[in-house]
């Protein structure tokens, strides 16, 4: 049998603690305290934590927190996005037909096309509508209507 004899020195030394604290009291970086001592940021950050170095206080880190959530807006839930959306695109009627003159093919469809499809995959009549779709929308003011309705659900065969 071999005996292998390694040495095995522990990552943080007396020396290297001191030196962590005071790179770290002078204001360096976590990246320079580690480059300066020879170890990883990580390392760094893990072995300030254990000491309970921090360059805040819980009071200011309180205050951070308090201040950035105080500076983002509240988000709208889907249905208040939904309501937000219908108001802006609902100037037609219900009732009105949806007429697709400008219908396309699947290899015609781009981002200026209503993405509505018409008939049944596979079938010989089968399209997209290709009329001019509302801004940031994939569907025309109809087809918008048909896939965005908001109360009960009703099934419209067009």
């Amino acid at each position: 049998m071999i005996a292998i004899q390694t040495s095995l020195q522990p990552t943080w030394t007396p020396e290297r603690i001191e030196l962590l604290k005071s790179y770290f009291e002078s204001g360096l970086s976590c990246r320079d305290i580690a480059v300066s001592i020879g170890v990883s940021r990580n390392a760094v950050i893990g072995k300030l934590s254990r000491l309970n170095l921090t360059r805040t206080t819980p009071g200011e880190r309180r205050a951070r927190r308090r201040k950035s959530a105080g500076l983002t807006a509240p988000r709208a839930t889907a249905k208040q996005q939904l309501r937000m959306l219908q108001a802006v695109y609902e100037p037609e009627a219900d009732d009105a037909p949806i007429v697709s003159s400008n219908s396309c093919s699947l290899f015609e469809l781009n981002e200026q096309r209503c993405r509505w499809p018409i008939s049944t995959p596979g079938a010989d009549d089968f399209c997209f509508c290709g009329n001019t779709p509302l801004g940031g929308m994939p569907y025309c003011s109809g087809h918008y209507r048909l896939a965005y309705q908001s109360g009960p659900r009703q099934r419209v065969a067009r």
